[in-house]
């Protein structure tokens, strides 16, 4: 991955959008100062995500923001992407398929930042991930600004550690470990508060266990209850289906003579279908005839068609015929032109290949010559690298012990430095003051306690409340369901007697109906809902008026109705006119009614009981008679009995019973509306309690929550005294171990720098041998470069001429082939005319013969057709017979028609049993029970009167319970439930601590592998380039602790001719080679995309800048280098320049050059 380009627009001094492209790896930033060069590097800086505003050379960020200048206003906003070329996939992760990489960031005069990635918005910590671990970032080692150099010589051993860390990737395991750590605390706080919410919530559960007990034992009653009050329905419901049974039996006896008239309809049916037999098979005779025609005159068009395609496929192969003769001749003249150009090309190829063998003899004799120099350039370069072997190793002897020699004495002040701290920190320790803290804790808790034990009484009567609320409410649904039971019972009875007095009083006849609807008088009311009679008469007064309580109460008579006749027998009464009052011993005194009634009643005399009417016969005048309640009605010269079965029996009775039914009602409805109000009323109390029970177990809560913390900061203050009663202890430990390890490395050193001498005398007898074998090694190379030189150019001229026999050959083997393909074709063109013509010789003309074949099917249609008349008549006769027999079954139709009609006014009889019963089986389904089943699991012996003793027990161990809290098993089922979630919780979380905790260990280990292995190259790599870079001396990393996780990072330096002790005693321009060797170092172990120096150069003189140029030359083959000097030599080194000005006051533009390009041009 490599920066492509920067885009800035509106960012410090660069006001306009501008693109900074980097086509190469050496891109020099040049420019006077103060035009803005710096700030190429801010922006870069700024768009990996830097926060600080210090750092961007800035008091806030909007200060990066084109703030105007004499000529210009300030702008609103600024913007910078960095677009990075993914090619060759650097970038791992969801992006590492892309391959161009789109970083910006927009940020506003309100300070707002906004980032996005590849177009899209996203968050800063995307930015900073996307690029953990590649050695970018907004202050990592890849971006050097001013100052940065010395700082980092100068930086404390914790802030250098920082960039190994980059280097080694692990400052993702760090963010990584930074997470889980703070997981692992919230999951120990939460694990605190889950055991105290499990603790409560078990004495929550065995209470709510006893009062589920008791609930449990009521809604079994309860149901026990529902069940026989269903079976007692369903023995009502068997009692009336027996009934009903039996009057159905007595209909079935009407039925069977309805049955003998359908049967002898369905005789005349089955002679109706004998005449649509007879007609099918005629139809199907006239449908065959029909086909026969028209099968004759489709083989009639068939013969005319055969004869017209015989004419067209005659003139086709005539066509064909002369189209491959012509084929033929262009093929021939075709062959001829290959021919000639074959001969050509076989005299080309004759000329060229003896020149062609001569060149491969000459190339092979170069050959022969480079080979026998090449083993004599090999035999060197085996020399060479033995005495490499032996130099090396003793410049490393020396170089190691001079090494061992720095690093024994930091180690000796690093151990004394640690010694002065040990002592420091165990005079800092403070555990007196974390036991007090631990105190005052503990106080806390016990408080906060006392707190939980109070609100603990309070809830508890809270509960008891909502237990005796839940009774009332119980109560309360049980009242309801009562009065809605009551209520449906009295709709039902109302329904039966409602359709049995419309069935008596004839108002059910919709002819009747509509007969009054359409003369205006649907309203009028019947004269039986308009009397009131004495309990005991209302059969007698039945009887008597008969046919007219159907008769229709109006003001006055309707004449004018009349004018068309009604459909049914109908009658008319008014008002009464009389103002004298019946006798006492009249019937009409009996009845109260505001019509006449003396038309049927007057004259007519009560008795008590039969003998005494049969008494008062003699005291009768003319025209006047007696009746009993009983139904006898005696007159001078008659007697008669009215039977209770009559068929207007009960007419004035079911009156008055669906009046007192209406009135039952009303008063029902009103006590169930009471009733229901009062359970809203108690439910409403329900919810204020539950909501103070809920607000009771929040403050709970709260508390649980306020003591799980303080338990957690005790557990904190015990772990803070424990681990300081260590540390001291470890303190004292330490610096005995310091005491003895600084007597072991003063005798190291001594050692150190006796065989340090010893590798310096041996590496001055190296040098004259070394300048023989490079003398040789000059000859060897001239003579093979020579001879290299003449053995390409005669390779080059054999190549040459077998490329140029190849395409003869090539040119010659397709001519061939197209010569023979050409052949092929002639002789097949031949082949297909002469074929043509036999065809056209055999064709033949069979037009004659068809001809006559289609005189002989013409004299077929006309037979057809005449077939076919003659069919059409006869179905056209049997089709009149079958019309005339299914209008004699119509008439038999009316007459079963009349006879269905006697059956259902016989069924009429039976509706009022049946509409008992159906509302007895509505009354079971309203109570949730099926019929069936019920009626499956009583006995056949099973008697009501038994079944409603055993209601009445139950009911009294209902009552013998008392308040039940019925919402108990609910809530126990619901915190069990919970119970068990918590349990789970608690296990879950464990596991989770647990994992976590193996997740820290295996992060610490990775990064100690990571830190050690990374520190280890690095500092190979620093103690290489430090010579290359200084011209001779050494340098090296130092850790300062043990611990690889917290360790810091020490640069010693010692230059060429200097024993320096420490990096703070080097020159400026010393600590910046320094720094540079390091960075290097780091840029070679773990290269970033790219590298950024500002002005790195300054303090060095132009061999050291020399230097320093070469080095990164060398190092641009693998990474990417923008660099921002003044220095003439670094430019010069450079593949491009990137020139910065500031024509305009206070605005910066860009101005590219590309040095070889410029070079050339020059040169020209």
């Amino acid at each position: 991955m490599r920066l492509k380009c920067i885009r800035l627009a509106g960012f410090k001094s660069f006001v306009d959008p501008t693109t900074a492209y980097f086509p190469s790896n050496m891109t020099a930033v040049v420019g006077p100062n103060g035009c803005g060069k710096s700030n190429v590097i801010d922006a870069v800086r700024w768009v990996l995500g830097e926060s600080s505003a210090k750092n961007l050379r800035g008091e806030s960020m909007t200060d990066v923001i084109f703030n105007g200048s004499n000529t210009r206003k300030p702008i609103s906003q600024a913007s910078i992407e960095l677009v990075f070329d993914n090619s060759v996939g650097g970038l791992l992760g969801e992006y590492a398929a892309y391959n161009e990489i789109s970083v910006r960031r927009l940020v506003s005069r309100d300070g707002q930042s906004s980032y996005f990635l590849n177009g899209t918005k996203c968050r800063r910590r995307d930015i900073t991930d996307i690029f953990l671990g590649t050695g970018l970032g907004p202050r990592s080692y890849a971006i050097i600004e001013q100052g940065m150099i010395s700082r980092l010589v100068e930086a404390k051993p914790e802030e250098l550690r920082v960039f190994l860390e980059e280097a080694a990737g692990i400052s993702k395991y760090k963010e990584r470990r930074r997470e889980t750590e703070n997981r692992i605390r919230r999951t120990e706080e939460n694990l605190a508060r889950l055991t105290d919410l499990r603790q409560e919530l078990g004495r929550q559960v065995e209470r709510l266990e006893r009062q589920a007990a008791d609930a449990k034992t009521y809604t079994e009653l309860k149901s026990q209850e529902r069940q026989l009050k269903a079976q007692l329905m369903a023995l009502h419901w068997r009692a009336l289906d027996a009934e009903v049974r039996q009057r159905d039996q007595a209909l079935q006896l009407q039925e069977l003579e309805l049955e003998r008239l359908i049967s002898e309809q369905r005789q005349a049916d089955a002679l109706i279908e004998q005449y649509r037999q007879q007609h099918f098979e005629q139809n199907e005779a006239f449908n065959r005839q029909q086909a026969l025609f028209y099968s004759v005159s489709a083989e009639v068009a068939k013969l005319e068609q055969s004869i017209n395609h015989h004419h067209q496929q005659q003139r086709k192969l005539q066509q064909q015929a002369l189209e491959a003769e012509q084929q033929q001749r262009s093929l021939a003249e075709e062959l001829a032109q290959d021919q000639l150009t074959l001969e050509s090309l076989i005299a080309e190829l004759a000329e060229l290949e003896p020149e062609a063998r001569l060149q491969q003899e000459q190339v092979a004799a170069f050959r022969l010559e480079l080979e026998t120099l090449e083993a004599e350039q090999l035999q060197w370069q085996q020399s060479w690298e033995v005495f490499t072997e032996q130099h090396a190793a003793a410049l490393h002897q020396a170089d190691f012990e001079q090494n061992r020699i720095q690093q024994t004495e930091v180690q000796l002040s690093r151990y004394a430095e640690r010694l002065r701290r040990h002592q420091d920190e165990a005079q800092l320790l403070n555990i007196h003051q974390q036991q007090q803290a631990l105190s005052e804790n503990v106080a806390q808790q016990t408080l906060l306690a006392e707190q939980q034990a109070e609100l603990a009484l309070s809830l508890e009567g809270v509960q008891e409340q909502l237990s005796q609320q839940h009774a009332r409410i119980e109560q309360s649904l049980q009242l309801v369901e009562q009065h809605s039971t009551a209520q449906q019972r009295l709709i039902g009875q109302q329904a039966s007697l409602q359709a049995l007095q419309e069935a008596a009083l004839g108002t059910d006849n919709q002819q009747l109906v509509q007969w009054l609807q359409q003369q205006q008088l649907q309203n009028l009311a019947s004269l039986a809902e308009q009397l009131t009679v004495e309990p005991g008469w209302e059969a007698i007064l039945e009887a008597l008026l008969g046919a007219q309580l159907q008769s229709f109460c109006s003001t006055s008579l309707p004449y004018a109705a009349f004018a068309s006749a009604p459909p049914e027998s109908v009658s008319f009464i008014t008002p009464s006119t009389a103002s004298l009052p019946a006798a006492e011993d009249e019937l009409l005194a009996k009845v109260k009614c505001a019509y006449d009634l003396s038309p049927w009643l007057a004259g007519i005399k009560t008795a008590d009981s039969f003998a005494q009417a049969q008494a008062r016969l003699a005291t009768l005048q003319a025209g006047e008679s007696i009746v009993t309640a009983e139904g006898y009605w005696l007159g001078a010269n008659f007697i008669r009995f009215f039977a209770a079965d009559a068929q207007q029996a009960g007419v004035l009775q079911r009156a008055q019973q669906l009046q007192a039914l209406e009135l039952q009602l009303q008063q029902l409805t009103q006590e169930l509306a009471r009733a229901k109000q009062a359970l809203q009323q108690q439910q409403a109390l329900l919810v204020d309690l539950e909501q103070q029970r809920q607000q009771l177990l929040a403050t709970q809560q709260g508390l649980a929550n306020e003591q799980a913390q303080q338990q957690a900061q005790s557990s904190i203050l015990q772990a803070r005294v424990e681990q300081l009663q260590q540390r001291q202890q470890q303190l004292q430990q330490e610096m005995g171990e310091l005491e003895e390890n600084i007597s072991l490395e003063q005798e190291q050193l001594a050692e150190a720098r006796l065989t340090l001498e010893q590798a310096i005398e041996q590496m001055a007898d190296h040098t004259q041998h070394k300048q023989k074998l490079e003398h040789t090694r000059e000859q060897l190379t001239a003579q093979l470069r020579m001879l290299r030189q003449q053995a390409q150019q005669a390779q080059h001229s054999q190549h040459q001429l077998e490329l140029q026999l190849n395409t003869l050959r090539a040119q010659r083997q397709s001519t061939e082939q197209a010569l023979a393909r050409t052949a092929q074709q002639v002789a097949r063109a031949g082949s297909r005319h002469q074929q043509l013509q036999l065809e056209l010789a055999e064709q033949g003309d069979p037009v004659t013969e068809l001809q006559a074949l289609l005189e002989e099917q013409l004299a077929e249609r006309l037979l057809a057709d005449e077939g076919l008349r003659e069919a059409r008549q006869q179905l056209e006769q049997i089709t009149a017979q079958l019309r005339q027999q299914e209008q004699s079954r119509l008439t038999f139709e009316q007459r079963v028609q009349q006879l269905r009609d006697s059956v259902q006014q016989a069924q009429l009889a039976g509706h009022e049993v049946m509409v008992r019963r159906d509302n007895q089986q509505e009354q079971i389904q309203d109570s949730g029970f099926a019929l069936a089943a019920l009626l499956e699991l009583l006995p056949a012996s099973a008697v009501i009167s038994d079944w409603e003793q055993e209601l009445e027990q139950v009911a009294q161990a209902i009552e013998r319970l008392g308040a039940i809290n019925l919402a108990a098993i609910e809530e126990f089922q619901l915190q069990s439930a919970r119970k068990a979630y918590l349990d789970a919780q608690d296990a879950d979380l464990n596991e989770a601590l647990h994992t976590l905790q193996t997740v820290i260990e295996k992060i610490d280990q990775e990064t100690r592998q990571r830190f050690r292995d990374t520190f280890e190259r690095v500092n190979s790599g620093l103690q290489r380039l430090f010579p290359k870079v200084f011209g001779g001396g050494n340098a090296s990393l130092e850790l300062t602790g043990d611990d690889l996780l917290s360790t810091g990072v020490a640069i010693m330096a010692q230059p060429p001719g200097k024993k320096n002790s420490t990096i703070h005693l080097l020159s400026g321009g010393e600590k910046a080679l320094t720094a540079l060797s390091l960075v290097f170092a780091i840029f070679q172990l773990n290269p970033a995309p790219f590298c950024m120096l500002d002005e790195v150069d300054a303090p060095l003189d132009d061999a050291n800048v020399g230097r320093y140029a070469n080095l990164v030359k060398e190092m641009s083959d693998s990474v990417q280098f923008i660099y921002i000097t003044h220095n003439k030599i670094a430019m010069e080194k450079a593949d491009q320049l990137l020139g910065v000005t500031m024509h305009e006051p206070g605005c910066s533009r860009l101005v590219a050059v590309n040095v070889e390009e410029a070079a050339a041009l020059a040169e020209s």
